[in-house]
């Protein structure tokens, strides 16, 4: 394509991250603490990293993707570590602190305590990391982009005395045997180059490294392309053969004339004056293999249409017309019994984007008597407080999306605990508390609920709710002071229908069906408007109601029933409003089910049968060939290799364990696998569907993987920048497709 669209991927970073914070730093354990003094932190012009270094120990990295909060600091469990800090700091010195967590999972959370002498910088520094962390784009970027980010990293890494060793160097390339390779192209750089020796930071340059990398690496791969291209005859791309190129090869012929044009000389002249590093070369409009080399690298020759990394989809549709990532259980970090329940776990899932949370909530017993408590009822697990829930909630709600949160209540409690279990979110959340309707979208029949654009930083509640006139009775008395709660039911006649879960039938229940386990506070079911449970009644029932506000939940095995036998009346019914899928009781080690399956059946553009093979009304079907070229830095061990490419969307669309390559034996740093192109002959519905990368070694270890949607991609030859297990990005793996 010749439209043009820039990366910017780098946030500002703010001076004070800039300049450097003077502060001590701690880590600790249940059972020791390490303490380190007169730390100086900083973070690099480009937002990649905080760094700090002490005038005692080498330096240390952190890589800002991996840190998904900074929060105000806390004391120490060590009481003589905190009387020292008191001593040092003041009694207040918790205010003058700050935690850095960071992780590459949600349950194995690093904790970085920092301390300084001043309240306002910790303030600065809390809000500065928070603007440089969440960034999506800075995780997408080129591979000439992250092969920079390691050259910062290295250059950060330093000893004692700011020097950079030759043995990081080596370490950071090394893949088998090739650190006397690194020691050789290190010496004839005229760079220190013994295993002891060390470096300045201005010595070690990016050309310099960007030169030990390719003497590393060579790419033969991209050798064979430009000799097709050039035919082997000269050392350049002239411009015609560049424009024939990337017209022929680079550019989706499907591609609207208008909208994409085709490459023309102006845009070619462009592009050689990105990436031809020879001012000669421009100047007769030809091409060099480095610039070309640079060009493939470039974000300019992305895997993927850039303008998809920002949110571009219509989001002033009804709230039920969108996927929401939501999880299940949130308290639990283990299996489904005898497992440990956690407040953390709430703030991180919500930092990694989840826009719905469950909490079970509890009476609680003995010690706990008058408080509501999380836990995972009859199943021997660990119990966490509500209000501590709700606090953390409160905190990360809106950290990462603006977009609104479902709070998912399963209630077990008396009227007594759902008072607190009120006033806990009217006091926590304040205004964020979304405790009435919209104006504009009243909870009426055949109403369909607000879009998201109209619930920016709104927090929903899912709880089960009086009838409205007997709400309306109670909660009037209730404002006055006169309400009383009197005798708890165990079975309340006064509520709508609530839901349970594993336990209960996986078929619709009568259209009269009124009941839940409990009774409802007044106050707490004015709480609910948009997200108010239902038991399903079945799709005709559903139909007739027409009550958008209301919503289901189905279990895996039920949800997957109704796929195969009514799947035109789940699409239609997901079209008005909310389903909500969790996993089926057997899922006892907290695996999760394969939504793309469930994803099918909410496709809102269009009536369809998510199961049939013929392609859907008013949708061209796609087809898709991919050649597995080459990887790069794919392990740091001498291992064999290979690559699976699998495609994930309508059942007749995807494909898994079809597409392999062969083990290339012994070479985890440039395989070439140079694979007849797979071919993917029919994708039914392209805007569901998405492929799969993932490289593993000879013993069937995940070594990286990357997952793209099949409609943003961009033909041509692409590199495909690797990512870890939990998405995570990984700086120099990468494949050549």
């Amino acid at each position: 394509m010749t439209k043009y669209f820039e990366l910017d991927w780098k946030r500002p970073v703010p001076q004070e991250l800039l300049d450097g914070l003077k502060a001590d730093r701690w880590t600790e354990t249940k059972e020791d603490y390490d303490y380190e003094q007169d730390c100086t932190f900083k973070v690099d012009d480009n937002g990649f990293f905080i760094y700090w270094k002490s005038t005692s120990k080498e330096g240390d990295v952190l890589e800002l993707s991996t840190v998904n909060d900074v929060r105000i600091g806390c004391a120490p469990q060590d009481p003589k570590f905190d009387a020292a800090l008191k001593k040092k700091f003041g009694d207040k010195y918790t205010e003058q602190a700050f935690i850095i967590c960071s992780g590459m999972d949600m349950v194995n959370v690093n904790l970085c305590h920092v301390v300084c002498d001043n309240k306002e910088k910790v303030e600065k520094w809390i809000t500065g990391i928070r603007s440089l962390t969440n960034n999506t784009k800075i995780n997408n970027v080129c591979p000439t982009t992250n092969i920079r980010k390691h050259w910062t990293r290295l250059l950060l890494s330093t000893t004692v005395d700011n020097k950079v060793s030759v043995k990081q160097i080596a370490k950071t390339f090394a893949s088998g045997k090739t650190e006397k390779l690194v020691y050789q192209t290190l010496s004839e750089l005229g760079l220190p180059s013994e295993k002891n020796d060390s470096m300045s930071q201005d010595e070690l340059t990016f050309e310099k490294f960007l030169t030990i990398y390719k003497t590393i690496c060579p790419r033969t791969d991209i050798d064979k392309l430009f000799d097709s291209i050039t035919g082997g005859k000269t050392d350049t791309i002239s411009i015609s053969k560049f424009i024939e190129f990337m017209n022929e090869r680079q550019r989706d012929p499907r591609l609207n004339e208008m909208l994409f044009p085709s490459y023309n000389e102006k845009r070619s002249k462009e592009i050689f004056g990105m990436y031809e590093p020879d001012k000669e070369n421009i100047e007769k409009n030809q091409f060099s293999k480095k610039g070309f080399t640079e060009y493939l690298m470039s974000d300019e020759n992305a895997p993927v249409l850039l303008d998809r990394l920002d949110i571009y989809q219509d989001m002033d549709q009804p709230l039920s017309h969108y996927y929401i990532n939501s999880s299940h259980n949130t308290y639990l970090i283990g299996r489904q019994f005898g497992a440990k329940s956690s407040v953390e776990i709430y703030r991180q899932v919500l930092l990694a984007g989840c826009r719905c949370v469950e909490l079970d909530c509890w009476d609680g017993k003995d010690k706990d008597e008058g408080e509501v408590i999380i836990t995972h009822g009859k199943a021997m697990c660990t119990n966490v407080y509500f209000k501590d829930c709700i606090k953390a909630i409160a905190d990360c709600a809106f950290v990462t999306s603006d977009y609104p949160l479902i709070l998912s209540f399963e209630n077990h409690c008396n009227r007594s605990n759902q008072y607190k279990m009120a006033k806990y979110c009217n006091d926590m959340f304040g205004d964020l508390l979304l405790k009435e309707p919209i104006k504009d979208f009243p909870l009426n029949k055949g109403q369909p609920v607000p879009p998201p654009s109209k619930l920016k930083r709104k927090i929903l509640i899912k709880n089960k709710r009086l009838k409205p006139d007997i709400e309306k009775i109670e909660l009037e008395a209730f404002l006055k002071g006169e309400f009383t709660i009197g005798d708890e039911e165990s079975e309340d006649t006064t509520a709508e229908s609530g839901e349970k879960k594993e336990e209960e039938t996986d078929k619709p229940v009568a259209p009269n069906y009124s009941g839940s386990t409990v009774n409802v506070h007044p106050w707490l079911s004015s709480m609910v408007n948009y997200t108010h449970p239902t038991k399903f009644q079945g799709f005709d029932a559903a139909e007739a109601t027409d009550e958008h506000f209301k919503m289901s939940s189905f279990a895996e095995p039920a949800a997957l029933g109704y796929l195969k036998s009514q799947a035109i009346e789940f699409v239609n019914y997901n079209k008005r409003q909310f389903s909500r899928l969790y996993p089926k009781g057997a899922r006892v080690d907290s695996s999760n089910y394969m939504p793309q399956i469930f994803w099918n059946s909410g496709y809102l553009t269009k009536t369809f049968d998510p199961f049939a093979e013929t392609p859907v009304d008013g949708v061209i079907a796609a087809q898709c060939n991919v050649e597995v070229i080459a990887g790069q830095f794919l392990s740091e061990k001498r291992v064999g290799t290979y690559v699976e490419v699998d495609m994930y969307g309508l059942p007749t669309d995807t494909i898994r364990k079809e597409f392999r390559t062969k083990a290339i034996p012994q070479n985890g740093l440039n395989p070439m696998y140079e694979e007849e192109a797979f071919r993917f002959r029919k994708v039914v519905l392209p805007e569901l569907a998405v492929l799969r990368f993932a490289v593993y070694n000879d013993e069937g270890k995940l070594l990286g993987q990357r997952i793209l949607p099949f409609n943003d991609l961009q033909a041509g030859y692409r590199h495909i920048s690797l990512k870890t297990e939990g998405n995570f990005p990984m700086s120099l793996p990468m494949l050549f497709l």
